[in-house]
């Protein structure tokens, strides 16, 4: 089960038209497509995905490019809320399980693996599943190392032997350090593997529980804890073929504008931590039927160029500059103008002498020529621009830029 009804309010406005896990990342893929790969990689291949807000993107992008061998019985299946349970949409994501158990008893596994759709990494859940398998436990979280800083921000895990989860602390502000290191923290990464009893068990009562919350962090994860049931997965011991020692333990949270944008940045480095090239566990998503990227001009002043970049098919740079940047498919770039530390989404088109710079615009947008977004930021905001704690100036889709 791979939960994917996430709001995703932090990264408005990229989130105003679509779910969180619908954003697209990377050029050619979506924030879904990596857990997606991640359990096709580890040789999981019945996947239901359960959606609800804003989920229409989302749906068609799995029904229309991730098909599975049905010979097999293989499939992955979008499922928004079905009100089974009632006229209500999901309260949390273990309610969102609660009103989804038909899909496990149609199944009727042995154990039911629950991962989040809004992070970028890589991961051989199979491992994970074998722990958990041999550990006999209801419940296994898995988890990385954080600075104990960023505590607030995750569900924060303590064990007594390393493997037994003794406490469960949802987003805490001042929790103790791991014996170790005590300015690391063990955080919760939102993917989980229970045994499906105790899964069935655990929701329903959390179901009959009216203080409840109906989150699987916050509720769900802290009885089964209380109960003796749940043990840890330390993601750092996972390994991924292809991997570089570089980018163990690798994974981010990208559910704000600035990590978001932060992560485009690493991609784009010459040695980026997280490799997209590493074919032995490749990120997949259909390839679109697309010519291949080109650049034209190359006098002084016009030369169209891309360093440090990722450019997309169908994108044509003609006489621009464009530097640590990310390029999606059909972005066109028009003479002198000059793009850099920014991320353009589909369809984006720059006007000739434009300068564009640590800045995300979405689908569609239409840059005027001779305008600037990031160059003045008083002036973006007087324009109405969404602009990150960090600086990154923001267009949503299809936002019109007003001429200079």
């Amino acid at each position: 089960m791979v939960l994917a009804g996430g709001e995703g309010k932090r990264l408005w406005p990229l989130t105003e038209d679509r779910a969180k896990p619908a954003v697209p990342f990377g050029g050619l893929y979506r924030l879904v497509d990596f857990v997606l790969s991640n359990l096709v990689n580890s040789d999981l291949h019945r996947l239901v995905v359960l959606t609800q807000y804003k989920s229409h993107s989302l749906n068609r992008h799995i029904s229309t490019n991730w098909r599975m061998s049905s010979l097999m019985g293989d499939y992955v299946t979008p499922v928004p809320a079905q009100q089974r349970t009632g006229k209500k949409w999901f309260a949390g994501s273990a309610d969102a399980i609660y009103q989804s158990l038909n899909l496990v008893y149609d199944e009727n596994p042995a154990y039911v693996v629950v991962f989040g759709a809004d992070h970028v990494y890589r991961m051989d859940a199979r491992q994970m599943l074998d722990q958990h398998i041999a550990s006999g436990a209801g419940v296994t979280v898995a988890a990385i190392r954080v600075p104990r800083e960023q505590s607030a921000a995750f569900g924060v895990i303590s064990t007594g032997d390393g493997r037994h989860i003794d406490a469960f602390l949802e987003k805490p502000a001042d929790p103790p350090g791991l014996p170790d290191d005590p300015d690391s923290i063990l955080a919760s990464m939102g993917n989980y593997v229970f045994t499906t009893r105790a899964l069935i068990d655990a929701v329903k009562r959390d179901a009959e529980n009216e203080d409840s919350d109906h989150d699987i962090g916050g509720d769900l994860i802290p009885a089964l804890v209380a109960a003796g049931e749940a043990q840890v997965y330390d993601f750092g011991t996972n390994v991924v073929p292809g991997d570089a020692s570089r980018e163990a333990s690798y994974w981010r949270d990208v559910g704000t504008i600035d990590a978001y944008h932060d992560a485009h940045m690493d991609l784009v480095s010459t040695r980026p931590v997280f490799d997209l090239y590493n074919s032995s566990w490749p990120i997949l998503t259909t390839a679109l039927s697309l010519p291949p990227a080109k650049f034209v001009h190359g006098e002084p002043g016009r030369t169209g160029s891309a360093i440090e970049s990722l450019v997309s098919p169908g994108c044509i740079v003609s006489g621009a500059s464009v530097r640590r940047s990310v390029l999606s498919p059909g972005v066109k770039i028009h003479s002198r103008s000059e793009i850099e530390d920014s991320v353009l989404m589909h369809g984006v088109d720059v006007g000739r002498g434009a300068v564009i710079r640590r800045a995300i615009l979405d689908k569609g947008v239409l840059v005027p020529p001779g305008a600037t977004i990031g160059v003045d930021l008083e002036l973006d905001r007087a324009r109405g621009f969404h602009i990150s704690e960090g600086g990154v100036v923001v267009l949503g889709k299809g936002e019109v830029v007003p001429p200079e």
